[in-house]
């Protein structure tokens, strides 16, 4: 069976569902609400097995997708190893997997400015824009992210939990970095695991996917608290604009990262913070997470963050989102569309729990750790468990 169907968010969750969808034989329409093409700022991606294979299915390119990394360190305060673990693994970038999976979907059936605001329910779905404008179509699917205004609509009481810490990210130029950092941390996937924040880094590929050495770049992750009067004060721009639940990366006050820095020279590891002082302006993200109980009602069907979000220690966000659309898509063959989301939503939601679950266990083990234990990240009592469950797709 196939049929039309309207796709709300031209991130990787509506890029996937709609090139699942097209190989299907379904006619399909992505509506972005950003005015021009996504960029993940370079954001990386740690891949796992199901994601490439996800990508091989849909016919998007698998070709040099990232770069590899083969051992996972966990350093202290010194910038000595501590633990090592063998683990190889692909980690690529947010820009490398959107640009393969864009090139799917036909020009004409990607609309840009386009942001749903409302739809609604019957024989065929109706979704109303934002312009005013309205769209028709027998399936509908909210791919939105996690403030997704198709969520809003179908289950207004799920809503994104703060977590009680924020990300921040940033990425440094391979050819940047001195020669005693890069040797100790670049080619690894490195923690850095004391009481109370966390830091996480790896290789990426350079811009453009360029994958020679001294071309490549460094993502820097760290996980450090913020309790929520000072959140609020994080997300306020240098003209007094407060903005909700995140601020745009240009927005964040010069005082904020100034305040980053001093915390992180006091904080970090030196290898860690020679990194971050030779990094592109870095930026922070207030960690949310949520998970939907249902996750398609009548013709109506949740993929990716819209559905659920985990928080990024289980690196499951677009591997779930493929895993979404390829479910949905095989699943809409049988020519009944209310009873394949049916079965879709009681196939996924189990799924998504588990990562939500393991999500929240690793955010835990970084929280609860007790104030003044572990100030140097030698002795973690988690520390084996955090470097062997983080961003692995075992369960």
């Amino acid at each position: 069976m196939s049929g039309q169907a309207i796709i709300c968010g031209g991130s990787i969750g509506g890029l996937f569902a709609a090139a699942a969808l097209l190989r299907t034989g379904w006619r399909v329409d992505v509506y972005e609400r950003s005015r021009a093409e996504l960029s993940g700022r370079g954001a990386g991606i740690v891949t796992h097995g199901q994601l490439i294979d996800a990508l091989a299915h849909v016919g998007a390119d698998t070709d040099e997708l990232g770069v590899e990394t083969r051992e996972r360190a966990v350093f202290d305060k010194a910038g000595d190893v501590v633990a090592t673990m063998d683990y190889h693994q692909i980690v690529t970038s947010w820009d490398r997997i959107h640009q393969s999976l864009r090139s799917l979907i036909p020009e004409a059936h990607h609309h840009l400015g386009k942001s749903a605001v409302d739809y609604e329910t019957g024989k065929t779905p109706r979704v109303t824009f934002d312009d005013g404008s309205v769209a028709e179509a027998d399936l509908l699917i909210g791919a939105d992210g996690f403030r997704s205004a198709i969520r809003a609509r179908m289950l207004p009481q799920v809503q994104p939990a703060y977590s009680g810490y924020v990300v921040w990210r940033a990425l440094a130029k391979e050819s940047d970095l001195p020669r005693d950092v890069h040797e100790a941390v670049f080619e690894r996937f490195g923690f850095y695991l004391p009481a109370g924040l966390q830091i996480i880094g790896y290789p990426i590929a350079g811009p453009g996917n360029d994958l020679r050495p001294g071309q490549r770049r460094y993502n820097f992750v760290w996980y450090s608290q913020v309790a929520p009067d000072k959140l609020a004060d994080m997300l306020t721009d240098a003209t007094g604009q407060h903005h909700a639940m995140s601020i745009p990366p240009p927005f964040v006050r010069d005082d904020v990262l100034s305040a980053m820095l001093a915390a992180a020279r006091a904080q970090l590891p030196d290898p860690f913070f020679r990194i971050l002082e030779q990094s592109e302006r870095p930026f922070f993200t207030p960690i949310y997470d949520h998970l939907s109980p249902a996750m398609a009602k009548g013709r109506v069907a949740l993929v990716g963050d819209a559905a659920c979000v985990a928080r990024p220690h289980v690196g499951m966000g677009v591997t779930k989102a493929a895993g979404d659309a390829l479910t949905l898509a095989g699943l809409l063959g049988t020519g009944d569309v209310p009873g394949a989301l049916a079965a879709y939503s009681d196939t996924r939601v189990p799924a998504a729990r588990a990562a939500y679950d393991r999500s929240r266990q690793l955010g835990d083990w970084m929280l609860l750790d007790p104030p003044g234990g572990n100030p140097d990240g030698r002795n973690n009592p988690n520390l084996h468990d955090i470097m062997r469950l983080t961003a692995i797709a075992d369960f």
